[in-house]
């Protein structure tokens, strides 16, 4: 399925910047702005929100993948268009919004890149739950080469780093390669470019095997707070625990368990 290629502002023709397919249960979400490097740019954000949005309430997805056209994954920010902009024109509600929006998805989210990744960029990367690259991107942290902070991004970075290389590579603003990145928990494998794409399917394939709801249920467990006491974990997460058991995708998992058949989720593909 892919939405309409372009629409129309007044007389010009506007062509769209990120395109959704789906198909065999994955929504493929992909930035084609390769003219600007597939920087951030106010109808960037704006469409990639909208496909989002949509990636997440179709009950055919079972996987989201966010890719791109082009050689770069993203360049962050959109310098040009945030010159002499207020923070509302610049998009700081916006960009929180994709990372979150993103981040708390209860579809599982798949990076795939095969370019590099700069600010902002790098934030996505980080938002999705698994991350795939070519070992041939490489990443940055820019901002405060550009005398600003990477706060927005921190949200999603932060969890994902070591406290060391976040510290070294926020200050810096070093460039670094994805083994380096995958060493330090931004990705979760860097492999060949031509392998890139076996990768990502192997993911894909294995999320598919999973529950929706239970995935659902896994993202929200890894986003919650820890209560201040290990026995108040334990009957937290025990109650828990009973809920998927006793529920419906449970039953019929133990179920498919004990005949030795696939249970009713997993669709053939």
């Amino acid at each position: 399925m892919r939405p309409t290629g372009a629409g129309s502002v007044g007389s010009v023709t506007v062509s769209e910047l990120v395109h959704r397919d789906t198909a065999d249960g994955v929504a493929t979400i992909t930035l084609d702005s390769p003219a600007n490097r597939n920087a951030l740019s106010a109808q960037l954000r704006r469409e990639l929100i909208a496909q989002l949005d949509a990636a997440i309430g179709d009950d055919e997805a079972r996987v989201i993948v966010l890719t791109h056209t082009g050689t770069v994954f993203c360049a962050g920010m959109d310098l040009k268009e945030s010159r002499g902009r207020s923070a509302e024109q610049q998009g700081v509600t916006e960009v929180p919004r994709i990372l979150e929006t993103i981040w708390t998805s209860p579809t599982p989210v798949v990076a795939r890149l095969t370019g590099p990744a700069r600010a902002g960029g790098v934030g996505l990367v980080a938002a999705c739950d698994i991350a795939v690259a070519a070992d041939t991107a490489t990443f940055a942290f820019t901002e405060v080469r550009l005398g600003v902070v990477p706060a927005v991004i921190s949200v999603t970075v932060l969890p994902r780093l070591l406290p060391r290389a976040a510290h070294e590579l926020f200050l810096t603003g070093e460039t670094f390669d994805a083994a380096r990145a995958a060493s330090i928990g931004l990705l979760n494998r860097a492999v060949p470019a031509d392998e890139v794409d076996a990768e990502v399917a192997r993911y894909v394939d294995m999320l598919r095997l999973g529950a929706p709801g239970a995935l659902a249920g896994v993202k929200e467990l890894l986003r919650r707070e820890r209560p201040s006491s290990m026995s108040a974990e334990f009957a937290q997460m025990n109650a828990l625990s009973a809920d998927y058991f006793a529920g419906e995708e449970g039953q019929e998992g133990i179920r498919a368990f004990g005949e030795k058949r696939r249970p009713s989720w997993v669709t053939p593909g």
